[in-house]
């Protein structure tokens, strides 16, 4: 059955009401569409954990850097609702801009620290409206859980910082990466890429293992870059805007892993920026 699709707070509230009215743990899995198998392993978790389940569908202008990348953005309404069939979520949640960024909105919420590096030093502005969005989406929703995958890694812990920070009540729980058999970390972004592009992409993940090797032989990140940087350039990669290993809890630089450590890659192939991460 085609879960319903609701697209006023208003609605989406008396529905949430309801539920928690009779006792329900409500879970939430905040998403831009262009469902994959990753946004459903996000759902599947949730259903196992939660007595209702929400999946929301916002393209967020506010964390998009350019207009093109916002336009060519997929959008997939039709398509997503049927690849949540099979779970029988209780709602999606479909808002349009109105709901959430009303007439005269002027409020912006910022994450200090873990937004300046990584993709924050590249994306001016991103992680504002990431963090924006994701408070509004927790407070319209009312969950007491939301679902978020490891493969934006950076992402996910700043949602988990400003989850604790401003006392939402939502409890962030982060979900492994859901990867291609050829490795590499599912994204709506891959259907931006031509069959050729595609077939070049796993080169980012044999990237970051071939380095988190080479750290786990006693080598450190800067020994290890260049190489890592040569093979993403022969595969056809143009720019590398970071290949960082950063500490888990509050992404500072490491060399080595000398504590609990995420090796993070941020390239572009045939003009898409993937991104990708593995614990080391």
């Amino acid at each position: 059955m085609t879960p319903p699709i609701v697209r006023t707070k208003a609605e989406l509230q008396a529905r949430v009401d309801d539920w928690k009215r009779a006792g329900a743990v409500v879970g939430v899995v905040p998403t831009m569409g262009a469902l994959h198998e990753g946004h459903l392993s996000l759902v599947a978790a949730a259903k196992a954990q939660c007595d209702r389940v929400i999946v929301t569908i916002f393209v967020n202008p506010r964390q998009f850097n350019s207009p093109e990348d916002l336009a060519n953005y997929p959008r997939t309404e039709k398509e997503d609702a049927r690849k949540l069939e099979r779970f029988a979520v209780d709602a999606v949640y479909v808002p349009g801009g109105e709901e959430i960024y009303p007439d005269g909105f002027c409020t912006t919420v910022s994450v200090a620290g873990l937004t300046d590096v990584l993709c924050g030093a590249h994306r001016p502005g991103h992680f504002d409206g990431v963090a924006t969005v994701v408070t509004k989406l927790f407070t319209q929703t009312m969950a007491d859980r939301a679902y978020f995958g490891e493969k934006d890694f950076q992402q996910l812990q700043v949602v988990t910082r400003l989850a604790r920070d401003l006392d939402l009540g939502v409890t962030v729980v982060g979900c492994p990466t859901i990867r291609d058999i050829d490795g590499v970390a599912l994204s709506s972004r891959n259907l931006l890429l031509s069959d050729k592009a595609r077939g070049r992409a796993p080169a980012l993940i044999e990237a970051l293992e071939a380095v988190a090797a080479g750290l786990r032989g006693g080598q450190t990140l800067g020994e290890l870059r260049p190489a890592a940087e040569a093979r993403l350039a022969a595969a056809g990669f143009t720019d590398i805007d970071y290949l960082d290993l950063r500490a888990v809890d509050d992404l500072s630089a490491l060399e080595t892993p000398e504590r609990p450590a995420r090796l993070l890659a941020a390239a572009w192939l045939a003009g898409v920026r993937l991104i990708d991460n593995i614990a080391v």
